[in-house]
C-alpha cells in the first residue's frame, strides 16, 4: 500500500495541487482485503493524496472504506488487475474531467458497470459495480 515515500506524497498532503484534480473514491460492501485490492490499484495508477491503507477501529471493520486520488499525478499502470472476492460498490466524487480518468483506469482493471451519474454543475458522482476480470 501507499505509504509517505519522498516530499511527491506531503506535497500532495499540502494542496499544493490543483483540487479539482481529487477523486474521491468510496467502498462499501466489502471486506479489507477487497478493499486494499482495489485502493492498491489505483493507487499504482494515480498518486494517492492520502494513506490508502483501509483502516478501521479496534478490529472492526468499516461499512465504508475511502481514499482520495490525484488524477493530474498519473504515476504508471497497475502491475496485474487484482482479484475480488465479491463485487464491490464504488462511489466516485470530483471533477468531471478527473472522476471520468478514474473510472477509466478502474475499467482497465475491472469489469465495472455503472448504476448511477449524476452530473452537477462542478462536480459530478459516479456509481460502480467493479467484479473481477
Amino acid at each position: 500500500m501507499a505509504s509517505d515515500q519522498g516530499t511527491g506524497t506531503a506535497n500532495r498532503r499540502t494542496g499544493e495541487h490543483p483540487a479539482e484534480c481529487d477523486v474521491t473514491v468510496q467502498l462499501s460492501d466489502c471486506g479489507r482485503d477487497d478493499a486494499e485490492a482495489v485502493f492498491g490499484a489505483l493507487d499504482q495508477v494515480f498518486a494517492g493524496c492520502e494513506d490508502v491503507a483501509p483502516h478501521s477501529a479496534a478490529g472492526r471493520e468499516p461499512t465504508v472504506w475511502m481514499a482520495t486520488f490525484d488524477s493530474s499525478a498519473h504515476s504508471g499502470d497497475a502491475d496485474a488487475a487484482p482479484r475480488l472476492s465479491r463485487e464491490v460498490e464504488a462511489l466516485l466524487t470530483g471533477d468531471h474531467q478527473a472522476v471520468e480518468k478514474v473510472e477509466k483506469a478502474l475499467g482497465r482493471l475491472f469489469e465495472l458497470r455503472s448504476t448511477q451519474h449524476v452530473p452537477g454543475e462542478h462536480e459530478t458522482e459516479s456509481r460502480l459495480l467493479l467484479a473481477s476480470r
